[in-house]
């Protein structure tokens, strides 16, 4: 199983010189890869419900200053050599489908074909009004056809697109992507629609489990969840057993509470022989990927937590 971090693209910590001490030295201990979040601004009046909050409130701590998501991986992939790049997520109506397709390729090219394309449809609707991004009421549709442009993209010759939101003909992309047919995609979201694009398009699923909706915090609720997408994923005429399984756990430890919604014992609480245990079972489920919000208030701070992680938790597993 690969080890993943999340690596700040806002606040303190996202400053030049701690994150590039946070990534390189995460490279350094042997995590696998790191994972960069997606807001190109953030309005100061939001309605819009924050899915992984029990309020439905966006945390205050995110109203912040942050960098644009790609140029930041581009940035941690010049300063790294090993380490995964995840985009987690990036929200696909963001970004026009032929440039983003472009930049996607250049990034998995110059960065030696590290790059994990996360995938969301978004929840921020006063961000898609701001940013110009098509009608948020059809996010779904238009995040559908932007990643079917792109692999048309990324595997022809001669790319042809003529859809609702998306048209290119007589143009050459190249070059294309360093991993083939494409760099992974993993999808994120725990709803039904997420669920159904997986199935349909996916490499892998990639939920979160804090969703309050569709929480997945307890073995048997993601066991259950897991089934009906490989049900889902035969439907869509593919082969259920080549669908890879990732995981972001934000919170763990006692300070998480121990028992689940539905009774059984919380994913990621109590000490670390038990969450050693929970890793162990998530891949013997075939969980690929696994990673974590680690806290810190400072580059070193953070690293410490993830030695510490590392020496008491991984080494148990």
């Amino acid at each position: 199983m690969q080890i993943g971090f999340n690596a700040p693209t806002a606040g303190p910590l996202s400053a030049v010189e701690p994150l590039t001490r946070l990534v390189t030295g995460a490279e350094a201990l042997g995590y696998d890869y790191a994972t960069l979040s997606d807001h190109v601004v953030i309005p100061t009046d939001i309605q819009a419900k924050y899915p992984y909050s029990a309020t439905g409130e966006f945390p205050a701590g995110s109203r912040v200053e942050r960098h644009e998501q790609l140029i930041e991986v581009a940035f941690l992939a010049a300063k790294t050599t090993r380490l995964g790049l995840v985009t987690s997520v990036m929200v696909v109506p963001h970004r026009p489908a032929v440039l983003t397709a472009k930049m996607l390729a250049t990034i998995d090219v110059l960065s030696g074909g590290r790059l994990i394309l996360g995938i969301g449809a978004g929840w921020l609707k006063e961000e898609f009004e701001a940013i110009g991004a098509p009608d948020f009421a059809a996010r779904g549709k238009v995040t559908d056809e932007y990643i079917d442009a792109f692999i048309e993209l990324w595997t022809k010759d001669k790319p042809r697109f003529a859809g609702e939101y998306v048209k290119f003909d007589n143009i050459v992309l190249a070059p294309k992507p360093v991993q083939k047919p494409h760099p992974p995609i993993w999808v994120g979201g725990e709803s039904g629609p997420a669920l159904r694009r997986t199935a349909r398009i996916g490499d892998a699923w990639y939920p979160i489990g804090t969703n309050p909706i569709n929480p997945l915090d307890s073995l048997a609720r993601f066991k259950t969840q897991v089934a009906r997408l490989r049900k889902m994923t035969e439907q869509a005429g593919r082969d259920p057993k080549a669908m890879g399984l990732a995981f972001r756990c934000t919170a763990l430890g006692e300070k998480v509470p121990p028992k689940a919604g539905d009774g059984e014992r919380r994913l990621f609480s109590g000490k670390p022989k038990e969450i050693a245990a929970d890793i162990k079972a998530l891949g013997d489920m075939g969980v690929s990927h696994l990673d974590f919000g680690f806290g810190g208030s400072s580059a070193e701070a953070m690293l410490g937590e993830m030695q510490a992680f590392k020496k008491d938790v991984l080494a148990l597993v």
